[in-house]
């Protein structure tokens, strides 16, 4: 069966990089936009989602203003509720199995407690699980541009709700200039409360940021990872000891980590040996579905039928989950995939 992107569409998916405030309906925005009155760039859903969509910008930390259009409309528990809710909605719909979105708590304050910005989501992510059957973890995102202290604060926050749906800790933000070390304390208290860790790193900044989040945070999976192979011996290390890269084609294209999707690192890791996963980042801001993603690595970087494959169950196996549901679920998607020839 030839790859087209309605298989790619039917074939069962994880995605493990993806970013709440990145994946607001502009319906839902305008309509929250008049609750909490806010004013939006524009009143037409068409208009907003083509406004929202930063494929024009200069660099990473431009591309990052756009969120603060859909922060501001994120600003009650019932917006957090409702946008994590419609988000697992929009994901089931192209046979998304295992999604871990993920958030800034701290973007919410002080117009609600950290508490209340950790629930209104888990509650959203869980009331669409139950509608969907789309199994979902929750990343708690710090920010480099912010206060390490505030991380901290964000550890604590997701290891009070590691058993309510948060499975990890992540670091992202700005990059350049904002070393992952300093925010070091906030890892080592997720990680020895049972949380998983990753990390924002090597997109618009060089190896050493992806050396820092490896060694100095104990990440497990790196977050974009695009410019690894600046440093052939960090290069070797992440593929040898298959350390998952949450790899986002589209992102990194209007964000300027790569100038031309053909020549996307992302076919060079692949093969030699590295644990791929591809992912959106930002569905809204980068007009993209997972479905287009896989689409973009079959159309412009050749990947073929079984590799397709290949990176659909590098998602599942670098999940943040226990390794018996994990494996489960791993051997679930492997018979599909065998099946949907």
């Amino acid at each position: 069966m030839s790859l087209t992107p309605d298989l790619l569409r039917r074939l069962p998916k994880a995605e493990l990089h993806v970013h709440l405030d990145g994946c607001l309906r502009p319906e839902t925005m305008i309509e929250l936009a008049r609750a909490q009155g806010v004013r939006l760039p524009a009143d037409d859903p068409a208009a907003l989602r083509r406004y929202m969509l930063v494929n024009n910008v200069r660099s990473l930390e431009e591309y990052l203003e756009r969120y603060l259009v859909t922060v501001a409309v994120m600003q009650t528990p019932g917006a957090l509720e409702r946008i994590a809710y419609e988000f697992v909605r929009d994901v089931a719909r192209e046979n998304v199995r295992y999604v871990e979105v993920r958030y800034c708590p701290a973007l919410h304050t002080p117009a609600m407690t950290l508490a209340q910005a950790a629930e209104a989501p888990i509650a959203g992510v869980r009331r669409g699980s139950e509608e969907t059957g789309v199994r979902v973890g929750i990343i708690v995102c710090g920010l480099r541009t912010l206060p390490p202290r505030v991380s901290e604060d964000l550890a604590r926050l997701a290891a009070d709700y590691r058993t309510a749906g948060i499975v990890g800790f992540d670091l992202a933000g700005a990059e350049r200039g904002h070393p992952a070390a300093d925010h070091a304390r906030a890892f080592a208290h997720a990680a020895a409360h049972g949380l998983h860790c990753t990390c924002h790193a090597g997109e618009a900044d060089g190896a050493e940021s992806i050396r820092q989040a490896l060694h100095a945070c104990g990440a497990e999976r790196i977050g974009h990872g695009t410019r690894l192979l600046e440093d052939p011996e960090i290069e070797a290390y992440v593929c040898e000891r298959r350390i998952p890269l949450e790899m986002c084609l589209t992102s990194n294209l209007h964000s300027h980590a790569v100038e031309d999707l053909s020549r996307h690192p992302a076919r060079r890791y692949f093969d030699r040996g590295c644990r791929v996963t591809l992912n959106t980042d930002g569905r809204l801001m980068d007009g993209v579905t997972l479905t287009d993603e896989y689409w973009v690595a079959h159309t412009r970087l050749g990947f073929t039928r079984a590799e397709i494959d290949r990176l659909i169950l590098n998602g599942f196996e670098s999940a943040f989950l226990p390794a018996a549901d994990k494996a489960a679920l791993v051997a679930t998607v492997q018979r599909e995939l065998q099946e949907l020839q």
